[in-house]
């Protein structure tokens, strides 16, 4: 089974984390492959720090910090202090020593001439992900923020992390993404899919992002495989993060339903083909299907504790993904 995800951070990771175990636990040989947004990609004390690529690498790896959903298990900050001494970084960004490392080996390949896929290849090879990571490019492409009432641009970091999208933006910009060229693999891997499959990521700066480069969103709408998202939206509210800011700015309400039909269906120009919603949205599942869009609802919040039936939430979730289009039965 050939599976493609287009992800961002933690709710993508988690999911194809849950995606992989699953697969192997049924011992159904696949191929999975994650096109990961860079939009969030910035330099920071002469480094390059790459997010959405290193959530989903390290959660893959089994060393992703369990609380956060970020960053390294059991890090220390003794580099970024010291940095900070020396006024340098952003004191409210703080990176921690082994995240560093991984920072400094990417920029070190980078100003060797590797463009960004490879150094991911060459980044993600020292685990057994059992998936292959993707950036969606290999150009730089940054999210940046225009702030209402005339409070400036700042890097999508700053809005998220320091000001915590409490400061309403006018508008997203994702500089150089118009230049961007799809990463050797991206289109391959969504044109030979037998599914595609979109987690539950931002829908603004996450997965639109990863459609913003030329090719992308056309890929999904040609690629003879189904094409199947999990909304990141459960009862009004995002799961994680502050996308209701972020869809608010779009002029999109924040709701399971809103979100299905800004993506749209692909039988009418956009690109869904399947939609899952938390079973308390369970009243969408009417209009999504008016809308072109099949639809189930089932409970959304992923976890990894096993019911009586033997699966966990992230099982359940899963599985619906594929039984919208017909594919869940090889998991049972």
């Amino acid at each position: 089974m050939r599976i493609t995800l287009l992800a961002g951070g933690v709710g993508g990771a988690r999911f194809t984390r849950g995606l992989r175990d699953l697969l192997a636990r049924r011992g159904v040989p696949a191929e999975l492959t994650v096109v990961v947004n860079t939009g969030d990609d910035m330099w920071l004390d002469g480094l390059r720090v790459c997010p959405d690529l290193d959530t989903v690498m390290y959660t893959l790896a089994g060393v992703v910090h369990p609380e956060q959903g970020w960053g390294r298990e059991g890090e220390t900050t003794r580099v970024s202090a010291e940095l900070h001494a020396y006024g340098l970084g952003w004191p409210w960004f703080t990176l921690g020593d082994l995240d560093i490392a991984t920072h400094v080996a990417r920029t070190e390949l980078l100003r060797r001439g590797l463009p960004l896929s490879e150094v991911t290849a060459r980044l993600s090879g020292r685990w057994d992900l059992g998936a292959r990571l993707l950036p969606m490019s290999d150009q730089s492409v940054e999210t940046h923020v225009e702030l209402a009432d005339g409070f400036g641009v700042v890097h999508f970091e700053e809005w998220w992390v320091r000001l915590r999208a409490a400061t309403p933006a006018r508008r997203f910009v994702q500089v150089g993404v118009e230049e961007a060229v799809a990463a050797p693999g991206v289109l391959d891997a969504i044109a030979g899919a037998d599914v595609v499959l979109l987690p539950p990521s931002n829908p603004v700066v996450s997965i639109g992002t990863v459609l913003g480069v030329p090719g992308i969103r056309d890929a999904l709408r040609a690629t003879a495989a189904p094409v199947v998202g999990v909304a990141p939206i459960v009862g009004d509210a995002p799961v994680r993060g502050m996308a209701d800011a972020c869809l608010t700015t779009i002029g999109v309400e924040t709701t399971a339903l809103a979100v299905g039909e800004h993506y749209g269906a692909r039988s009418r120009g956009g690109l869904l083909d399947g939609w899952l919603v938390d079973d308390t949205d369970a009243d969408a599942v009417p209009a999504l299907a008016e809308a072109g869009i099949e639809a189930r609802a089932l409970p959304l919040l992923m976890g990894d504790d096993a019911g009586p039936d033997g699966l966990t939430a992230t099982d359940a979730i899963v599985l619906a993904a594929l039984d919208l289009v017909g594919l869940g039965s090889r998991l049972r």
